[in-house]
Order: C-alpha cells, then sequence, then structure tokens
C-alpha cells in the first residue's frame, strides 16, 4: 500500500468578532510592527482603518501596503516587499480576499529573501528554496468567502508580462493564526457575495470528485458543498444574515482545505480565462462548472449520486441542473459571451487550459478538443 501523508495545520479561530484577536496574538508572539497587505479597494475603507486602530491600541506600530489589486502579479508583491522593508516589520496581516492573501502570504518572504517572486514557483527550473527560519510570522483575515486563501499553502501570482498564474506551494507560506471573522463579509455587494460563493462551491466539488486518494478530504468537501449549497442564496439574498455569511466562510475554507486533495478541469478553463480575459476567478468557475461537470458525470455516477445527494437534488443526473438553477437564482451572467469573451479568444483560451495542471486530477482526463468544448458550450 502507498504510504500518504496528510497534514491539517492551520489555527482558526472562527466567530463573529475574531477580529479583535489579531492584535493580542502577534503581542503574543513578541510581534511589534506588523505591516497590513490588502488590497486597494479595501485600503480605503473605514475596516481597514478600524483594524489599524485597533492593533496600535495593543501597542503596536503599524503600516498598511494597499497595493494589490485585480489578478495579482509579480511587481505587486515585490513593491509589497519593499513596503515592508521600509516599515522595519516583523510580521505580516493579510486581510482581503484570495488576491490580498496570496500577495500576503508571500510579501515577507520576499522582504527576508532573495530574488524575485517568480523564482519561488514550483515549476521554475532552478527554484529557489524557502528558509523556514527567515520567515516573518504571518496572520490572515479573510473578507471574502470564495478562495479559502487564509488557510491555503499555496500563492497564486501572475506574470507581469504574459499574465499567466503561476504557483508558488509549500506548506512554510501557510498563514500560522486564520482569524476568521464572518462580520467582515457583512458588506460584500450581492454580485461579489454570488461568484465567490461559487468559487467556494467549485473548490469542494472539484476536490471531492478528484481520483487522488484523500478520505479526510473527502469528507470536508462532501460537507463544505452541504453547507455552501443551503447558505449560498440566503446570503446573496439577505446580505445582514450572519448566519449565512458564517456558513459561506466555513464552506470557502473547507474547500481550500479540500482542495489539496487537488482539483480539476473547471479551474484549468478559469485559469484560462483569467490570464486571457482577466476574468474574476469565482465568476469563470461559476460560468464553466457545468460543461465540464456534464463530461465528467458518466466517469464518478457514485460521487454525483452522493453530490446530488447532499444538495437536495436527488439523483445523480440532477446535480448539474442544480447548479444551473442555483447560478440564475443568484444572478450570475448566463454565459461566456454575456461577460464580454470573445470567439477568437478561444485558441489561446484552450492552450492555456490544456497546459494547466489542475486537470491532471479530473476524473475524466481532458484533451484540447474536450476543452475547446466546454468553452464553447459555456459562450
Amino acid at each position: 500500500m502507498t504510504i500518504t501523508r496528510f497534514a491539517f495545520p492551520t489555527t482558526i479561530h472562527f466567530g463573529a468578532g475574531a477580529r479583535a484577536l489579531t492584535g493580542p496574538q502577534l503581542r503574543e508572539q513578541g510581534c511589534k510592527r506588523p505591516l497590513i497587505v490588502t488590497d486597494k479597494g479595501l485600503a480605503a475603507l473605514p475596516l481597514i482603518a478600524e483594524l489599524k486602530a485597533g492593533l496600535e491600541v495593543a501597542g503596536l506600530s503599524v503600516a498598511v501596503y494597499g497595493g494589490v489589486f485585480g489578478n495579482p502579479t509579480g511587481p505587486q508583491v515585490m513593491d509589497g516587499a519593499a513596503a515592508y522593508k521600509a516599515h522595519e516589520a516583523d510580521c505580516v496581516v493579510g486581510v482581503g480576499g484570495g488576491a490580498a492573501l496570496d500577495v500576503a502570504k508571500v510579501v515577507g518572504l520576499l522582504a527576508t529573501q532573495p530574488g524575485d517572486v517568480m523564482e519561488y514557483v514550483w515549476d521554475h527550473p532552478q527554484v529557489r528554496a524557502i528558509d523556514a527560519a527567515a520567515l516573518p510570522y504571518f496572520v490572515a483575515l479573510p473578507t471574502t468567502s470564495g478562495t479559502g486563501s487564509e488557510v491555503g499553502r499555496s500563492s497564486v501570482i501572475s506574470e507581469a508580462d504574459t499574465h499567466i498564474k503561476r504557483v508558488i506551494f509549500s506548506p512554510l507560506i501557510l498563514a500560522k493564526v486564520v482569524f476568521a471573522d464572518p462580520e467582515l463579509t457583512l458588506g460584500l455587494p450581492s454580485a461579489v457575495t454570488a461568484a465567490t460563493g461559487m468559487d467556494a462551491l467549485t473548490h469542494n466539488i472539484e476536490s471531492y470528485l478528484s481520483p487522488a486518494y484523500h478520505p479526510l478530504c473527502d469528507g470536508i468537501a462532501l460537507e463544505g458543498v452541504r453547507i455552501g449549497a443551503s447558505a449560498l442564496l440566503t446570503a446573496v439574498q439577505e446580505p445582514g444574515n450572519l448566519q449565512a455569511r458564517a456558513d459561506m466562510m466555513m464552506s470557502s475554507m473547507m474547500g481550500a482545505i479540500a482542495f489539496q486533495k487537488d482539483l480539476g478541469a473547471v479551474h484549468s478553463c478559469a485559469h484560462a480565462l483569467g490570464t486571457v480575459c482577466d476574468l474574476h476567478h469565482g465568476l469563470a468557475n461559476a460560468l464553466m462548472i457545468e460543461p465540464v461537470m456534464r463530461f465528467n458525470l458518466e466517469a464518478a455516477p457514485a460521487k454525483f449520486a452522493e453530490l446530488a445527494h447532499v444538495v437536495g437534488a436527488g439523483a445523480a443526473p440532477l446535480f448539474v441542473p442544480w447548479l444551473a438553477l442555483l447560478k440564475r437564482s443568484i444572478g450570475i451572467g448566463p454565459s461566456l459571451a454575456a461577460v464580454g469573451v470573445k470567439r477568437e479568444q478561444f485558441t489561446r483560451l484552450v492552450e492555456i487550459a490544456t497546459n494547466d495542471m489542475c486537470h491532471q486530477t479530473n476524473p475524466r482526463a481532458c484533451a484540447a478538443a474536450d476543452f475547446e468544448r466546454f468553452f464553447a458550450e459555456a459562450y
């Protein structure tokens, strides 16, 4: 029998008001000069000012780097590392959605270790090793419920010139502590709630369908689907519903924990759409999930039956129609064409999706012709 290693190391403080524990946690670790890493939109909002003030009340000297935007690029990381050095920081507080947290994970790495961020991506021909002893203390506060980046061991950074997404993968960049406070998501617009919620559901669904051996993750993913499926519509329609927000935050984290088991072809398509069209990752997943799931059904009928059961759809073939109904109910656009994707972009989309590593663990093998059909059906 193959020996398989499992790891679930992240400490999580979950619940309304958890953000207030950030300052005491940093003080307990001997930190004095945190750098808050966030995105441009959040940096201008009262949320960051309030968090900064709370850390200062705890006796900490705080600076803010708010240079993250869009699909984050290498220069954004390097600018963050420069801000870390300028502040003489000794820890990083990541605040935001997946983009901000992915940058926050590696700002301290690039501030304390040599080279460019792209030299640390997993498939670089001379990939640099990470010196664990040099990494600063890092904590994360998610403000969306989608990527689950706060509990993930990878950072996805796009090349500045090609926009191709690259992955830095190491358990060493995991947050030491996560403060998962659903109150931080109460202000999310409905469209963002819908897109990020579909991202969370896609992570849980694809990780569950992955043929890789990881029963622990299978259990987490299936429950993550159940929780997210029952809460997403409420979170979109009742943005102030704290229980729905908490459930979506939990589903998001569960999906990210589960996808250490790996993902599938939906994510290969979404990565291509992010690269070529700069499409929001959660929205891209939402638009591509139906054609890929129809393709996958024959390869994993028992798992589709379980998915259909936990969402209340009935038999296995009804799971994809359930997805379609959910998407319509939460206002996800009907097609790639509706969000501005052009047919002349298909060749590049298919090329990038085919070369993407995520579909290697799709339950059914995919070739370029399959990806061409997925994009055509979604169009």
